[in-house]
């Protein structure tokens, strides 16, 4: 018979032979909803939505206080019945000399995106070459900087000689003026590559065109993004001006046409129209911008 102490130390010996329980791991509780948070949204848009309405009502108390002191311009109610006499009606032809306000604006639309579709095609793969080489930056940056700054309109009579025609020659404005922006902001992102992507393209050996598809043009797009939304705005703000001198057609011309009819309720309509159009195609490239500069890819 076993002594006492003895059975014991066997049964101690024996208890740390056994397995040790299984340690459960503590269950995390399932995520909640932030309380409020649709609340909370919903506030702000709300808020949002009346401090937009306060900024454009002191925007037509202004404008009323205006009219009231130039007789000659027309009041709010007066823009406003001229403006749903427009748009009652946008797309009517009955000849040159009276065609809808959205025929109007199609046409200025469509020149725009021609001359701005020839400036991302010249303008995008210049800005890479000139921005991953410095002695061609070095040649380009002077003629850059000297036609730049030129107006927009001092072009007009170089494209109306060359190209013989105006509907023509506003397209090589808008070309040379939506060229510029872009140039210079491609070649920015193209030219402040880190050096540790360089590095790496060494290591692995890239080739040129390996290293500008894989390095150069991920980095570049947020820069180039940039300049097309600055040249966009550019474009549509240019094609007033150059319609004005060109005649004939486009929300330009409209806008010239009615202020030489004494009717300057379209023309206020018009403005707000070519505003409208303007917040669209902004809102187009800062989509984008969202997208792509938050580390999107292509």
């Amino acid at each position: 018979m076993t002594p006492p102490q003895t059975a014991s130390l066997v049964d101690r010996q024996a208890a740390d032979q056994l397995p040790a329980p299984p340690v459960l791991a503590p269950v995390a509780p399932a995520p909640e909803r932030a309380p409020g948070r649709s609340a909370r949204r919903a506030r702000e848009l709300v808020t949002s939505a009346l401090f937009s309405l306060l900024g454009m009502a002191c925007l037509v108390a202004l404008w009323t206080v205006v009219a009231w002191r130039s007789p000659d311009l027309p009041t709010p109610i007066e823009a406003w019945q001229s403006f749903t006499d427009l748009v009652s009606s946008p797309f009517h032809d009955s000849g040159p000399n009276d065609r809808g306000i959205g025929l109007q604006l199609l046409t200025s639309i469509g020149r725009v995106f021609r001359g701005f579709g020839l400036a991302v095609l010249v303008g995008v793969p210049f800005g890479l070459f000139i921005g991953t080489s410095k002695r061609a930056w070095q040649a380009a940056n002077p003629v850059i900087q000297l036609l730049r700054p030129v107006s927009p309109l001092a072009w007009f009579p170089i494209g109306l000689v060359v190209l013989k025609d105006s509907p023509q020659a506003a397209v090589f404005v808008i070309f040379i003026t939506a060229l510029w922006p872009i140039v210079i902001n491609t070649a920015a992102g193209a030219s402040s590559i880190p050096a540790d992507q360089r590095n790496v393209a060494r290591v692995f050996q890239f080739g040129r065109l390996a290293y500008v598809r894989h390095v150069v043009v991920p980095h570049t797009v947020p820069s180039t993004i940039t300049g097309l939304r600055l040249s966009m705005g550019v474009a549509w703000m240019v094609i007033v001006a150059v319609e004005m001198l060109s005649g004939g057609s486009g929300i330009g011309f409209f806008v010239w046409d009615s202020y030489n009819g004494g009717n300057l309720g379209n023309v206020i309509s018009a403005i707000v129209l070519i505003g409208l159009v303007g917040v669209v195609l902004d809102s187009v490239f800062v989509r984008l911008d969202r997208r792509y500069a938050a580390g999107g890819s292509v």
